[in-house]
């Protein structure tokens, strides 16, 4: 039997405190009133009630097995709730539980059941806040993720607890514009793989995941480039694109010149609205565009004929921003809409990026340029390995001389 200790009024028990504080010591306190409740006073002032029970046997020793369990804080448990602790303890150890280890699973149940709560909105946007860093700089990629999961996913499974879904529900999703919106379905499919994958490891939820295509959507759907509509984009003739280019050189504005100057590059939209002066050689008349804001994560220089760098001196600098084209508000980069309304403006049933097409259909139509150049003067990554292999090189100056060629029929000044 424990030896009887009498109980320990709150102001005795302050004076044994302050002593042992004073001192710099640590040590035990024995408090009375239940058999083996202490508070633990440590050298640097800090008290914590403490149950000191023995139970079973320790593990490899034989021995009788000393076990102590923390109540709280003296500061947030009064002497009172520490004692009643105590005896609901003393109440467990009598049922043969292990106290300690009934608080141990008690507080994983409730972080359990905490994490069980968080709702798919949740772990998709704790996912993108996550993945945002590895991400291309202009958030380019964390916006096409948000706005899709937005249009799409949240209004349908945005509140139930990702722990909760299920093919079903997933189904719910993608089914309805499988067919008719097939890549933006395919997207948003992959993206709740994603999210749900990321919110099994995290421990937010348990088993398959429903939004797999093998093994469970590919059961239920057509595989997606069985009803995929390949939409190309809209492009201008070769035979209308001197004309095209005349009326869009009396047209005034910075995304009127941004897209002159696409043209004449054959250069992405996004590359050209990111342009800024620091890459541009003028002297050298080259444009070297940093690899993080290349498709293909790879610098490309980009020759500049002698119209692109006609227009390129023709902009004024602007106070604030190194951008080439600059918006007339703040300091991000043009929109793509900002091109897209000069060619509606116009009245041009094309895209920005189609000026590209029109480019390639006319290095193989109308010059003797060999195919990789107009394959290199376009960014594309080479497909073929042995190919990729011998030719290490940019072909600068054979890309040089067909932009030069490119220009001069862009003017009209050359039919072929």
């Amino acid at each position: 039997m424990p030896k009887k200790i009498e109980p320990l009024t709150p102001v005795e028990l302050n004076r044994k405190i302050e002593k042992l504080k004073q001192a710099g010591t640590q040590g035990l306190i024995a408090v009375g009133g239940v058999p083996g409740l202490h508070l633990q006073v440590t050298s640097a002032g800090a008290t914590t009630w403490i149950l000191r029970f023995t139970a079973g046997v320790k593990p490899g020793t034989g021995k009788p097995w000393r076990r102590d369990l923390g109540l709280g804080s003296y500061d947030k448990v009064s002497m009172k709730d520490a004692r009643e602790k105590a005896k609901q303890a003393h109440a467990l150890i009598a049922d043969g539980i292990d106290p300690i280890t009934e608080k141990r699973e008690a507080r994983s149940a409730m972080i359990a059941a905490r994490l069980a709560e968080i709702t798919f909105e949740e772990a998709a946007k704790q996912f993108i806040a996550a993945q945002s860093v590895t991400w291309k700089e202009g958030g380019k990629s964390e916006h096409q993720w948000s706005t899709s999961l937005e249009d799409y996913a949240y209004p349908v499974i945005g509140s139930l607890r990702v722990a909760d879904i299920e093919l079903t529900q997933v189904l719910k999703v993608v089914e309805p514009i499988w067919t008719t919106k097939t890549e933006t379905a395919r997207r948003v499919r992959s993206r709740m793989e994603q999210v749900l994958d990321w919110a099994t490891v995290r421990g937010y939820r348990k088993g398959d995941n429903p939004a797999r295509w093998r093994g469970a959507l590919d059961k239920v759907l057509p595989a997606p480039d069985k009803v995929r509509k390949v939409k190309h984009h809209a492009a201008l003739s070769i035979a209308e694109l001197p004309d095209f280019l005349t009326r869009l050189r009396q047209r005034n504005g910075i995304g009127a010149r941004a897209l002159e100057f696409a043209v004449l590059t054959a250069a992405r939209s996004g590359e050209v609205r990111g342009a800024t002066w620091d890459e541009i050689d003028l002297e050298a008349r080259v444009w070297t565009i940093p690899a993080d804001r290349m498709k293909a994560s790879k610098e490309h220089r980009v020759p500049l004929s002698d119209a692109a760098l006609k227009l390129l001196e023709s902009l004024p600098r602007m106070e604030g921003t190194d951008l080439v084209f600059p918006p007339p508000r703040g300091t991000k980069p043009l929109s793509d809409n900002t091109l897209t309304k000069v060619l509606k403006d116009m009245e041009v049933p094309v895209t920005a990026h189609g000026f590209r097409s029109t480019f390639r259909d006319w290095c193989a139509e109308h010059t003797e340029f060999p195919r990789e150049v107009a394959e290199m003067a376009l960014a594309h990554t080479i497909g073929n390995a042995v190919e990729a292999a011998y030719r290490r090189g940019d072909l600068f100056e054979k890309r040089r001389a067909l932009m030069g060629a490119w220009a001069e029929y862009c003017d009209g000044k050359s039919v072929s």
